[in-house]
């Protein structure tokens, strides 16, 4: 990102974050199975997603790629800001980090530790609407990482609601905190089969999840979710194999209802990406 945006890697951080951070949603207008260890992941998905804040940390790996990611989230109003961290080829010990302030979205990213300019400029911002183009004239649809920057990861454990073998394997310590362990598994296949009965905002972004999986090559998940005492998602893992090696990914959630502060980057030393010029009246 030293002269222009880096559209390659941005295009990855947007796949992934659709990916790993829950752009499914997947308890949006979805009803649980009658069976008890359904209906208690689904309790825990859904007042998870009401809380007002959380913040979360996401590590392991995407077919090909390992990676890091810390982020926290606030709805009132909707503010968040995600780092990943990428730690193996193609693109190794590169961190790009995501804020999402006042309904600016901004980027920064770095290499190997040394902070990459845009422009001569340490961040970017891609201002409040969806559709940007670069200073070279391509243009990009920013839906996707507005909307990862704010978004609560818990939503993907929505998807063991699915799994026809979904389990209760007993207790377990997550940090401190006493939790109840539930595992299983389910087809993409499946799961795609569901979203066709589905309507509501939330079913674009379940597609775009599933759409992910499957150019990964991934044809079946593993899934395993804690839940603690007060019926919240604290810990969730996701597995599968794709064409090109192993997704397996945990994210831990933290900092239930705490407040969520995302400083805006520093006017001077931030380059504002042009949106998309109006087009012009016919005379």
């Amino acid at each position: 990102m030293k002269s222009s945006i880096r559209m390659p890697l941005a295009a990855l951080t947007a796949a992934l974050v659709a990916t790993v951070a829950g752009c499914t949603a997947a308890a949006d207008g979805d009803k649980a199975p009658g069976r008890p260890q359904a209906a208690a992941v689904d309790k825990a998905v859904r007042r998870t997603e009401a809380v007002g804040s959380l913040r979360y940390r996401i590590t392991g790996r995407v077919p090909g790629q390992r990676l890091g990611i810390e982020g926290a989230t606030g709805a009132k109003p909707a503010t968040g800001r995600i780092r990943i961290t990428y730690l193996g080829s193609p693109d190794a010990d590169t961190a790009v980090e995501l804020r999402l302030v006042d309904g600016h979205l901004y980027e920064s990213m770095s290499e190997h530790g040394v902070p990459q300019k845009t422009h001569g400029k340490h961040w970017a911002d891609f201002g409040s609407t969806t559709d940007v183009r670069s200073y070279g004239g391509l243009k990009m649809d920013m839906s996707g990482m507005r909307d990862q920057a704010t978004q609560n990861p818990a939503r993907e454990a929505a998807f063991l609601t699915a799994a026809e073998n979904i389990r209760r394997t007993g207790t377990e310590t997550v940090g401190k905190t006493r939790t109840t362990h539930y595992t299983g598994t389910v087809t993409v296949h499946d799961l795609r089969s569901r979203l066709k009965g589905l309507g509501g905002p939330g079913r674009a972004g379940r597609k775009r999840s599933l759409d992910m999986y499957a150019q990964m090559g991934v044809d079946e998940l593993t899934l395993d979710v804690w839940i603690d005492g007060q019926d919240r998602v604290r810990r969730q893992r996701i597995r599968g194999f794709g064409r090109h090696g192993e997704l397996d990914l945990t994210a831990t959630f933290r900092g239930y209802g705490k407040p969520v502060s995302v400083a805006r980057p520093p006017a001077g030393d931030t380059v504002v990406v042009p949106a998309p010029a109006a087009p012009k009246a016919r005379g």
